[in-house]
């Protein structure tokens, strides 16, 4: 099946790998048209999308031109509807990222594309999915880390956020990592995302622990709900504090409109050193059974939703017994 010559927009999620897959689409239907959002604004429908839209590393919506993805989760949800993945236009696969997932099908359309492409993609797998075998390996700031770290940074205002992923889409559609990282615009935010980055250590150190039956202490928490102004943290920080854990949690406070909310915010990744070791550990899992979100095996998302200061702080308590409940029950002797 041919690319559409239709579509007008690429509508994807708002991190790395939303920017590359959109880079590669970009190249390939000669739109340079983006909107990024998150997974939960397409699940509630609170972003319009149409029929002249590609949509990638998000939920498949209502209708779209063409759905690139690699979240188990999201296929999942794709079938309890009654629909037929295959008679979506575009493709799913769960590989690492949902760039390599697009690149694989440009390469099998025989489009000619840059070279450089299958660099690139392979950064995205390694980013998104947490592909380390160690802290230092994960701490060594290559292209791709580099460009990742820019986008995180806080710089202006919301708009010019936005603008910022706009401009990285072009850039990483035209040109190598390596030439982008040595931007002066990306070099700044770099700066600026590592100032913040001392910010979020004391934070997690701060709010770190383990659960009661954690004995051997497998699994650090690092629990925030009770920050009154919106706490900023990158989650995979926890190894540095503890690099003997095996995954991380982070339970964060819910804002919206600058407003704190009785929700509650929960992440989840493996640490690296369960990579490469057989394991039936599974992130994206653990979201899905307590339905509250989705993910990779290495890494999940989710929002427990509260009416009440109080029934957050029984969701909380509930929450940690359940995550660990079914993190201890996916014995890591065992692979998958």
């Amino acid at each position: 099946m041919q690319l559409p010559h239709d579509i007008e927009r690429i509508v994807t999620h708002n991190d790395f790998d939303g920017i590359v897959s959109a880079a590669l689409l970009s190249k390939a239907l000669g739109c340079d048209s983006f909107l990024f959002t998150g997974p939960g604004a397409v699940s509630n429908s609170t972003v319009t999308i149409g029929i002249r839209d590609a949509v990638c590393d998000l939920p498949y919506p209502l209708e779209c031109g063409l759905w690139f993805d690699h979240h188990a989760g999201n296929l999942d949800v794709v079938k309890l509807r009654g629909i037929d993945p295959e008679t979506i236009p575009g493709r799913f696969d769960t590989k690492p990222s949902c760039a390599r997932v697009i690149l694989g099908h440009l390469t099998g359309l025989g489009l000619a594309l840059p070279g450089f492409y299958e660099e690139t993609v392979a950064e995205t797998d390694t980013i998104d999915s947490f592909d380390y075998r160690s802290v230092e390996e994960w701490r060594r700031e290559t292209p791709g880390k580099l460009v990742d770290m820019s986008l995180k940074a806080r710089v202006g205002t919301r708009s010019d956020h936005f603008d910022y992923l706009d401009y990285l889409a072009g850039r990483v559609r035209d040109n190598p990592l390596a030439a982008i990282a040595a931007e002066d615009e990306v070099l700044a935010r770099i700066r600026e995302y590592r100032g913040e980055e001392e910010k979020m250590s004391a934070l997690l150190k701060d709010g770190a622990s383990f659960l009661e039956g954690d004995r051997n202490g497998e699994l650090v928490v690092v629990d925030l709900t009770h920050h009154k102004r919106e706490p900023r943290v990158q989650r995979n920080l926890a190894y540095i504090l503890h690099p003997g854990a095996l995954g991380a949690a982070v339970l964060s406070p819910v804002f919206r409109g600058g407003t704190k909310t009785n929700d509650i915010s929960v992440s989840i990744s493996l640490s690296m050193n369960m990579t490469g070791r057989e394991h039936a550990k599974d992130m994206g899992e653990i979201m899905r059974l307590l339905n509250i979100g989705d993910g990779h095996p290495g890494a999940a998302a989710g929002t427990v939703h509260c009416d009440s200061k109080d029934a957050m702080l029984r969701a909380k308590k509930k929450l940690l017994a359940d995550i660990w409940r079914i993190w201890a029950s996916m014995d890591p002797g065992k692979p998958a």
